[in-house]
């Protein structure tokens, strides 16, 4: 185990250009990252072609235990890796952030070790023997996100690793330290040159995603960078999976218990202070529940300490960036001048050090307006009255993102009946957001497309081959 400054020194350069990394909840100095270039690229490919061959050699037993020692690896380091989270991103220790983050993250990676991929036969009739087979791709191209730096970066290379693959990784510009420092950890456990992170600036994203070298991109972000990805990889025909914006919807029908469900909608909402692409970001309720629901969700919601990540006693923290933080300002601002009904929050507190917006609802909202219509992606949700069913579904369905969705009923079946008529990925049943490393999880319509997790997300990582004969 290392010590938290321990770990911050060894991700810390020498020499060479560098960028200043700020606590978004106070504007403290967390540390400095390394500033790499389309050259430092570069030598990274370049190291991840040679070390790639002898470990796609090593076959899936052994690369499945060393992916099981870098999750060991991973847990020794555990309250070092959630302490510099948490001073980077400004999530809060506690609840379901970065300790959270990063248990996630071993536990990822033992989920891609252990998940069975055995060939599969087709064909098999006596005349005809054809099985199917899934080989490494080569070099994989992962460029991550700043709201869950260390767990999305794991979903994009444990099972990267496990086919037989190498990986280069892109972290945001916001939260880089996270990443160089997980992936210092992990790399006590594997071959050198096998897993490296370029942490450099957008010349560096875009020569990642369209250099030759790289056989497949992942990539989680918005959309508009995503279709940049779609185009900038045509030339070299590379093999993509794409989880894009989400702006979810949930469906509360009329047989739902207000109070019982009402943490439920909190957590589905405000997880990671709302920055979280399959975050409940819109949600309609009966006209029948409505102002109980709007009752229940405010007591809850007005409950939750916000504040600095290292206080033991916050479950809710920044907005990690000022840029996420004037979006949110601004889609709440247009709905107050809208005439909606702000039940709590949407007063920040100009003078208070960080990036910090306060846990906000809104009521009595058009389905229309920016504040529903466009993806927030902070603490702010806009709750929606509906009249049937088959207006809910209208309004939930008139997005052209579709990553997630929830229904909230008593009635299993009829949630399901619901559930059915949603566009989208994934749809929960009284729960939104909840993802298991055994389920496939992916987007619909412009939330990107591709599968991860599971099976389905090591075959994705894969070149499926056939033999036949």
């Amino acid at each position: 185990m290392e010590t938290y400054d321990a770990l911050l020194a060894s991700i810390t350069p020498d020499a060479g250009e560098t960028r200043t990394i700020f606590d978004p909840a106070t504007g403290t100095v967390v540390g400095a990252a390394p500033v790499h270039t389309v050259q430092d690229l570069e030598q990274a490919i370049a190291a991840a072609e040679a070390a790639q061959p002898a470990w796609a050699a090593l076959g899936h037993d052994a690369r499945s235990t060393a992916l099981l020692r870098a999750a060991d690896a991973v847990e020794r380091s555990a309250e070092e890796l959630a302490r510099l989270l948490s001073r980077e991103q400004g999530k809060p220790l506690n609840g379901p952030n970065a300790r959270f983050e990063v248990g996630a993250c071993a536990a990822w990676l033992r989920a891609a070790a252990g998940t069975p991929l055995d060939p599969e036969t087709v064909v098999d009739d006596g005349e005809t023997r054809a099985e199917l087979h899934y080989r490494p791709i080569g070099v994989v191209g992962a460029i991550g996100p700043w709201n869950w730096p260390m767990m999305i970066t794991i979903w994009q290379l444990a099972p990267a690793l496990r086919m037989g693959n190498a990986v280069v990784v892109k972290p945001s510009e916001y939260t880089p330290l996270s990443v160089l420092a997980l992936a210092k950890v992990i790399n006590e456990e594997l071959p050198d040159g096998l897993l490296s992170v370029v942490s450099g600036g957008r010349d560096v994203g875009e020569a990642l995603a369209g250099h030759p070298a790289i056989g497949k991109v992942m990539f989680t972000g918005s959309t508009a960078t995503g279709k940049a990805i779609i185009k900038s990889s045509a030339d070299t025909v590379k093999r993509l999976t794409l989880e894009l914006g989400g702006n979810d919807a949930g469906i509360v029908l009329p047989d739902a218990d207000p109070k019982a469900i009402a943490e439920g909608l909190f957590w589905g909402a405000f997880i990671n202070t709302g920055q979280t692409c399959a975050a409940l970001k819109r949600l309609y309720v009966h006209t029948d529940i409505y102002d109980a629901v709007c009752e229940e969700l405010t007591a809850v919601a007005a409950a939750m300490p916000m504040g600095v990540g290292l206080d033991e006693t916050n479950v809710l923290g920044p907005l990690q960036n000022k840029q996420q933080y004037d979006v949110v300002a601004r889609l709440v601002e247009a709905a107050r001048e809208s005439g909606a009904r702000i039940l709590l929050g949407g007063n920040p507190d100009a003078d208070r050090p960080g990036h910090f917006y306060p846990a906000t609802l809104v009521a009595d909202i058009d389905n229309t307006n920016p504040l529903v219509a466009e993806e927030q992606f902070g603490p702010a949700l806009p709750i929606v009255r509906y009249g049937t069913v088959d207006e809910a579904v209208t309004m939930a369905n008139a997005l052209d993102v579709g990553l997630g969705a929830s229904v909230w009923s008593a009635d299993a079946v009829a949630a399901r009946n619901v559930a059915a008529r949603l566009e989208a990925g994934t749809v929960w049943i009284n729960k939104h957001g909840a993802v298991d490393p055994r389920i496939p999880f992916g987007g619909a319509k412009q939330s990107g497309y591709g599968l991860e997790f599971g099976v389905e997300g090591l075959k994705a990582l894969g070149v499926p081959q056939v033999i036949n004969g």
